[in-house]
């Protein structure tokens, strides 16, 4: 598949000799959702912002439709649109107009059958009379993004999108990027909620200390960075486990009731089998057995902390 952006060796270093971002290099696709996952400080915003024409890097090159951000300033700007985590909107100026007018801004010819096709498209058609500081805060979200659409981006930079929205508008927001993503428009977005990027990002690159961690499938990065736990609950509980199931690294949960194990599901030998049969062997009674797939944030919190 096409590449729409490409980071190749990108750093930089503020002023003050911090260094923000090292050696980064990703390539991006065209009609793709790719999360940015990284603690705060991790170099998120600067790439964003060096990407968006913002900061100036210090090296390596970036291309938006093969494009180059600095010698190809004005014509990358116009691939991009951006939606920051701030609500810096016009307060009292109209929802129609203010979208209306920030296509101006790009030097577009007025087209307001766009503007209402991108307003019905974010539930935003039947408030395009309102003022702005008369919407909630999810609709306030929705202005932003339709202004960042208005002159017809081809990549969208969302930062925080679902920053300050309950857990109900959050699910609607989750929809209204799928939804940009399936007319064409390729999606970048930074997010702290790792069930956001679970749930509607393609791939995810994690971020921290200025340097690229992994990039990968959001699939497939939890099934081979994550571990299944065992958990087996017993009929009795126990307070010290029996010395026969010490090199299984085990661990007693609920009371006593209950224990897990860690395990590789991709191993050839899970060491189930002989668990279980030294746990029979000890006189332990089972209950009942589950297996549990770890999150991505589980692999996100272990890739930072080993970092």
């Amino acid at each position: 598949m096409q590449n729409v952006v490409s980071i190749k060796k990108l750093s930089k270093i503020y002023d003050n000799d911090f260094q923000a971002l090292k050696n980064i290099t990703l390539d991006i696709k065209k009609n793709e959702i790719i999360a940015l996952l990284g603690p705060n400080g991790a170099g998120k915003t600067t790439m964003i912002s060096i990407i968006c024409g913002i900061v100036i890097p210090t090296s390596g090159s970036v291309t938006v439709d093969n494009f180059d951000i600095i010698k190809d300033y004005r014509r990358t700007r116009s691939l991009i649109g951006l939606v920051p985590q701030e609500l810096s909107l016009e307060q009292f100026e109209y929802v129609f107009n203010n979208v209306s007018y920030t296509r101006g801004l790009y030097g577009k010819a007025p087209n307001p059958s766009l503007i209402e096709k991108i307003l019905k498209d974010l539930s935003l058609w039947e408030k395009r009379h309102s003022r702005i500081n008369e919407l909630s805060g999810g609709m306030k979200r929705r202005v932003l993004i339709a202004k960042a659409l208005s002159h017809e981006p081809s990549v969208l930079f969302l930062d925080e999108p679902s920053a300050g929205v309950d857990v109900e508008l959050r699910q609607e927001m989750w929809q209204v990027i799928k939804d940009l993503r399936n007319s064409g428009v390729t999606i970048i977005l930074t997010t702290h909620y790792i069930e956001e990027a679970e749930a509607i990002a393609d791939r995810v690159a994690v971020i921290n200390k200025g340097e690229l961690l992994v990039v990968d499938n959001t699939s497939d990065l939890v099934q081979s960075m994550g571990q299944k736990t065992l958990l087996i609950e017993l009929h009795e509980a126990v307070q010290t486990l029996p010395s026969k199931l010490k090199g299984y690294n085990l661990k007693v949960l609920n009371n006593g009731l209950s224990i897990s194990y860690n395990y590789d599901s991709s191993s050839k030998q899970t060491g189930i089998t002989s668990l279980l049969q030294d746990m029979k062997e000890t006189g332990l009674k089972l209950k009942d057995i589950k297996t549990e797939q770890s999150s991505l944030e589980n692999i996100f919190v272990e890739l930072v902390r080993e970092n």
